[in-house]
């Protein structure tokens, strides 16, 4: 069970992290829509907040590209309306290639947006020992470490980056598109390495590995799933006082 663990915390902290940006994404463009009464407007206020995020996504695919060999074409970072009714951030063509080069670049800005956000954490923001008192139980020296938050140099423009980077670094469902044949392929051989007796040394030896990583990522998703909540009640509250008072509503 303890091999697990990684991966049941990882699955717990994406969930929500996954739920709560969509959520979030969504009462915004409510509220810009409303308020400005302009879906282009709306567009481009919500594509200027989250424009680092963008250009990290778009640039972390076209980088992975390069560097697994695989042909790209044109790169943006502008806005588009798609025809389902979602809007595109922004987008990098890059030619269609193996499951696994294909899956690497889906996975891109996942990879480089975890590594963006550990770093504001753990460095940036030196939140290494507000973990230890919320691991060891020291409450009380959690919460004052909080507080003493805001005085960390640059803290406000950390945490702005930390936001917007985590909060689209979530891959598309295009993105996705090769991550079910990959599973399946790694999958197979896992089934095949327990038919020859590899169970025993991979759970001993790969399996800890596996669980230590997945747990530190979850903790970098719980992080950004927790601001992504904190900001979505305020934002869903402004929506709904606006709904009121103009008597509109964006479903």
């Amino acid at each position: 069970m303890n091999q697990l663990t990684g991966f049941i915390w990882f699955s717990l902290m994406l969930v929500p992290l996954i739920f709560l940006q969509r959520f979030l994404h969504r009462e915004l463009q409510a509220v810009f829509l409303i308020a400005t009464r302009s879906g282009r407007f709306t567009i481009g206020l919500f594509q200027l907040i989250f424009l680092p995020g963008v250009f990290l996504h778009e640039s972390s695919h076209y980088l992975m590209a390069k560097i697994l060999r695989v042909p790209t074409g044109r790169f943006s970072v502008l806005p588009r309306p798609l025809p389902d009714g979602r809007l595109q951030m922004g987008y990098v063509e890059i030619a269609q290639s193996d499951i696994v080069r294909d899956s690497l670049i889906g996975a891109a800005p996942l990879i480089a947006g975890t590594f963006f956000t550990a770093y504001v954490a753990v460095y940036a923001l030196d939140m290494r020992v507000l973990w230890d008192t919320l691991r060891n139980g020291q409450m009380s020296m959690f919460w004052m470490g909080i507080n003493l938050l805001p005085t960390v140099n640059n803290f406000y423009l950390w945490a702005y980056l930390a936001f917007v980077v985590s909060s689209m670094m979530i891959p598309s469902q295009s993105d996705r598109h090769a991550w079910l044949e990959l599973v399946v392929s790694v999958g197979i051989l896992f089934v095949v390495a327990l038919l020859v007796g590899a169970g025993p040394w991979m759970l001993s030896t790969v399996a800890p590995l596996v669980s230590d990583f997945l747990s530190s990522v979850a903790v970098i998703f719980g992080l950004s799933a927790a601001v992504h909540g904190m900001l979505a009640l305020p934002v869903m509250l402004i929506h709904k006082l606006l709904t009121r008072l103009t008597g509109r509503e964006v479903r």
